[in-house]
């Protein structure tokens, strides 16, 4: 086991001698009991709760670090069949009645993103989440639950459904909504929706979460998110408090046939990313011609750190095989200019 983390580095020889025995006696158990080929990140996990005994953790925290282990082996569990499926999770109010035309818009939207073969998540309460279920039928719908006091009761399509999964913390939750998406579609909402819709664009702005498009959809005419952008334009662009190239992260419409279009766009020809040491790789279905490569790197040298955007097919020895039979784009990214990676992926979804 690698610890170099762990605090123990210049501890007292009687200290290192008891720690080895601890590693030890961890790494015995795991290759009785958990044998597998990540077992080294197992024996970590074991070797952490021992340090929490070590350190006097309270039963409060123990409490807290227990119930989000539990919830989220069975969330990844539970979203684990279906890996190969794409899915956009959606965000809105719980409010929002069948008959309100983002309630159809929502619907809509769930509806054509289904038949494209994707499946959707949303929080599996009644309005906007509803809705997405209602498009996509329960078969291709996931319920991401929330336990409050108030508003948040499991809806009549998802409710009983395995692939319910129900959560006590916020954090967990999140994470799975923004771990499983390969698109998230947000609809007018509350408090909530806008956490979830600033959140997103956190994530993907900073780099701490993979790129994916991310689309506010309101209901025809609507005005909700035109005044939502309206504010982020007048508010963070005009203040410097973001970049002119982070207005690119997000795409505002008011019509579900365009969110759809939007999402599935992006997977014309881009399938995933990955870092491989200091070099990010695009992975494609298709190859760009050598006209188009040329085009890319000069238009969008500005967010490389040195060298050229190249393309090949296979796997670096890094990526273990992964995707091997996809083609891939490899550049020395800057790792901040997340807006103009997005246009880049946009160029290479359009060109022949």
């Amino acid at each position: 086991m690698n610890h170099k983390d762990d605090g123990t580095h210049l501890a007292p020889r009687a200290s290192r001698k008891g720690r080895d025995e601890l590693l030890n006696a961890i790494h015995a158990f795991i290759e009785q009991h958990a044998p597998c080929a990540d077992a080294d990140l197992l024996e970590q996990m074991v070797y952490t709760v021992c340090r929490l005994a070590k350190d006097r953790t309270g039963r409060g925290e123990l409490k807290i670090l227990n119930r989000a282990l539990k919830e989220l082996r069975l969330a990844f569990k539970t979203f684990a069949p279906f890996a190969h499926v794409r899915k956009a999770t959606i965000f809105g109010s719980a409010r929002t009645p069948e008959t309100h035309p983002q309630y159809q818009e929502a619907r809509k939207f769930a509806e054509l993103i289904q038949a494209a073969g994707w499946m959707v998540i949303t929080g599996a309460g009644d309005g906007i989440m509803r809705a997405g279920h209602h498009g996509a039928t329960r078969e291709s719908s996931f319920g991401v639950a929330i336990s409050l006091p108030f508003e948040q009761s499991t809806n009549d399509v998802i409710a009983g459904d395995e692939k319910l999964v129900n959560f006590r913390y916020f954090f967990t939750r999140k994470l799975m909504f923004v771990k499983e998406a390969n698109a998230i579609v947000l609809f007018p909402g509350g408090f909530g929706t806008q956490d979830e819709g600033f959140e997103a664009l956190t994530l993907v702005q900073t780099g701490k979460s993979h790129i994916l498009p991310i689309v506010l959809c309101d209901e025809p005419g609507g005005t909700y998110w035109q005044h939502w952008r309206t504010y982020v334009k007048a508010e963070l662009l005009g203040t410097r408090m973001i970049s002119p190239e982070d207005m690119d992260l997000f795409h505002v419409t008011d019509r579900a046939e365009d969110a759809v279009r939007v999402v599935t766009r992006f997977y014309r020809r881009y399938h995933s990313q990955r870092f491989v040491k200091d070099e990010l790789v695009l992975r494609m279905l298709s190859p760009i011609g050598a006209a188009d490569l040329d085009r890319l790197n000069a238009t969008f040298a500005d967010i490389l750190t040195g060298g050229t955007i190249t393309q090949f097919k296979g796997a670096l020895p890094d990526e273990r095989g992964e995707l091997a039979d996809l083609y891939r784009l490899k550049m020395s990214f800057n790792r901040r200019s997340m807006g103009r990676l997005r246009k880049l992926i946009d160029f290479v979804n359009d060109a022949e």
